[in-house]
């Protein structure tokens, strides 16, 4: 988990994050969202909301429990909650992100 190495003769220790575990069912509730905010044009507001919450995202991930009850709409109860769980993780917007870009580019061609 820790590198070490050498920087100008001491003995330098970097953090190497873990990769990021995408479940199953994480997956299948970020293609449906990608999908939708595609198909509405909605790529750039969407990219643009999730990189300015990237840094407040475990907050955000709990403010969308108390959301739960309302999103029915466009998400089971476990999709939205393995949603949550996926947004936890700052490596998860990225994954978001990258998933909604992918689908954008699929899109137009």
């Amino acid at each position: 988990m820790f590198n070490t190495g050498q920087v100008a003769g001491r003995k330098d220790i970097r953090f190497v994050p873990p990769t990021l575990e995408v479940t199953p069912e994480q997956a299948a509730a970020v293609d449906k969202i990608a999908k939708f905010v595609v198909r509405f044009s909605m790529t750039v507001p969407a990219i643009l909301t999730l990189e300015s919450m990237r840094p407040l995202s475990y907050v955000g991930s709990q403010l969308m429990h108390i959301l739960t009850p309302s999103i029915g709409v466009f998400l089971s109860t476990s999709e939205w909650e393995a949603m949550s769980a996926l947004l936890a993780d700052r490596r998860g917007v990225l994954y978001v992100i990258e998933r909604i870009e992918a689908m954008d580019k699929e899109a137009r061609g």
